[in-house]
C-alpha cells in the first residue's frame, strides 16, 4: 500500500517522440537531456539499446528510495518501530525499563552503559517513575541523556506518578499531585517535557474526570505529549475514555501492564477489546517474570540475584512455593522449544510477549550489558514465533486464556 502511493506521487520522465532528426550518413544522434550525442552508425542497435538500459537504470534509481522511505519500521540495527497504540508516536517493540536497576541494583557507570548499548541498538524507549529508587532513577537517567548529547527528539522518555512523597499530599492522581510530580520528574530529568506520562495505578480516592483533566492540562503545558495508564482495569481505562470524549479532553493512549508465559489474562482478553475499540495499546513488563523465566532459579535463590534482597522477599517466597516448582519444570520443556529455535529461553520469552499484535512495546529489565544484548536478540526470534510454535508453548504452560469468542462456540 505505501509502495502504490509512493509511486503516485513520483513523476516518471518520458522520451520526447518527435519527427527524426535528419542523420548523416555514417552517424545517427540520440537526444538525451538537452544535447545531442553523436554514435557511429554501425553501432546504432546497441547504443540504442544501451540508452534504453541506462534510462531503466535511471528509473530504478528514482524509484528505490522511495520505497525505502515507506518502510520505517526497521533500520540499519535490525529494531522494529511499532505505534503507540494507535496513537502516530512510533517507539521501539523493546524498551529498557529502570525499575529496581537504576539507582538500586546497579551502579551509575553500568546503567549508562546499558542505556548506550540500547540506544545504538535502535531502542528509542526509555521508562522510569517517580518512585523507583526514591526518584534517584530519574535523576540517573536524566544525567546519562545529557552527558551523551542525545538528540531528545530521539527519544521517547515515560515516567509515572502516584507516589511521589511521605506527605498526604505528594501521592495520589489528584490535579495538585500529576501537575507537581510532573514538574519535580522533569526537574530530576533535566527535561523541558516527556513524552508519556504515566498513572501509575488507579486512584479510588480521586474523581476520574480530575484526573482526565490535570492529565490534559499538563500535555496543553507542554510537559507531556500523551498520558496513559499503569496497572488499571480494562472498565477504568474505558471510563477514562469515556470522561474524555463526553468533555472534549485527552484520552490515554495505551496501558503498562504485566505480561509474560505466567500471567496472560488481561493482556489477552481484556485488553485486546480496548485496542481495537478506542486504541489503547500496551506497554508490557516483565517480560521474565522478575528474572524467574531466566532459570536462574532452578536451584534456589542465588545471593545477588532480585529475589534476594529485602524488599522483594514476596518473590522470593513465590520462587519456593509449589506453584514456583511447577514453572520451573514447564520452563524446562519450553527450553526445548528455544533450542529447536537457536535461540535462548529469555529471547524465546520475549519474542513471544511480541507476537501480540496489541503490544507496542516490551519493557526490558536488564542488570547487565551482556544480559540486555542477549535480551535485544529476541528481534531475530520475532519471524520464527509461528502459529505452530505459539501452539507449542500454549500446551506446555496450561494457561490460555479464553477470549469472549470462545465462548460462544
Amino acid at each position: 500500500m505505501y509502495l502504490k502511493a509512493a509511486c503516485t506521487d513520483i513523476t516518471v520522465p518520458r522520451l520526447r517522440r518527435g519527427p527524426k532528426p535528419d542523420l548523416h550518413p555514417g552517424s545517427f544522434h540520440q537526444r538525451q537531456g538537452s544535447g545531442l550525442r553523436l554514435y557511429p552508425s554501425s553501432h546504432s542497435g546497441c547504443c540504442r539499446a544501451t540508452c534504453r538500459r541506462r534510462e531503466q537504470q535511471r528509473l530504478e534509481e528514482l524509484l528505490i528510495p522511495s520505497s525505502r522511505l515507506f518502510q520505517p519500521e526497521k533500520i540499519c540495527s535490525g529494531m522494529v518501530y511499532r505505534n503507540l497504540g494507535k496513537s502516530g508516536l512510533r517507539v521501539s517493540c523493546l524498551g529498557l525499563g529502570t525499575w529496581v536497576t537504576f539507582g538500586g541494583q546497579i551502579s551509575d557507570e553500568v546503567a549508562e552503559q546499558l542505556m548506550t548499548i540500547a540506544y545504538e541498538s535502535g531502542v528509542n524507549l526509555f521508562d522510569t517513575a517517580e518512585v523507583y529508587s526514591g526518584g534517584k532513577a530519574e535523576i540517573i537517567l536524566g544525567n546519562i541523556i545529557k552527558k551523551k548529547c542525545w538528540r531528545r527528539s530521539s527519544l521517547v522518555i515515560t515516567t509515572k506518578l502516584y507516589w511521589g512523597g511521605k506527605a498526604e499530599t505528594e501521592r495520589g492522581l489528584n490535579r495538585k499531585h500529576i501537575i507537581e510530580g510532573l514538574k519535580g520528574s522533569l526537574q530530576r530529568m533535566q527535561l523541558e517535557y516527556v513524552d508519556v506520562v504515566f498513572a501509575n495505578r488507579p486512584d479510588s480516592n480521586t474523581p476520574m474526570e480530575e484526573i482526565v483533566r490535570a492529565m490534559t492540562h499538563v500535555i496543553n503545558q507542554g510537559m507531556s505529549m500523551y498520558w496513559g495508564t499503569s496497572r488499571w482495569s480494562a472498565m477504568e481505562i474505558m471510563e477514562a475514555y469515556s470522561v474524555a470524549r463526553q468533555f472534549n479532553l485527552i484520552p490515554p493512549v495505551c496501558e503498562q501492564a504485566e505480561y509474560h508465559f505466567f500471567q496472560r489474562d488481561k493482556v489477552e482478553t481484556q485488553l485486546p477489546e480496548l485496542y481495537h475499540k478506542i486504541g489503547v495499546g500496551v506497554v508490557s513488563w516483565s517480560p521474565l517474570a522478575c528474572g524467574i523465566i531466566t532459570g536462574k532459579y532452578e536451584n534456589g535463590v542465588p545471593e545477588s540475584s532480585r529475589a534476594s534482597m529485602k524488599p522483594y522477599q514476596w518473590l522470593r517466597e513465590k520462587i519456593m512455593s509449589e506453584d514456583g516448582r511447577k514453572q520451573q519444570a514447564k520452563l524446562k520443556e519450553l527450553a526445548h522449544i528455544a533450542e529447536k529455535l537457536g535461540c535462548t529461553l529469555p529471547q524465546l520469552a520475549i519474542a513471544w510477549c511480541l507476537r501480540n499484535e496489541g503490544v507496542s512495546s516490551v519493557l526490558l529489565g536488564s542488570s547487565s550489558p551482556s544480559q540486555l544484548t542477549e535480551n535485544l536478540g529476541a528481534i531475530q526470534v520475532i519471524p520464527k514465533m509461528t502459529a505452530g510454535i505459539a501452539s507449542e508453548v500454549d500446551h506446555i504452560l496450561e494457561n490460555c486464556p479464553h477470549s469472549k469468542k470462545d465462548y460462544h462456540h
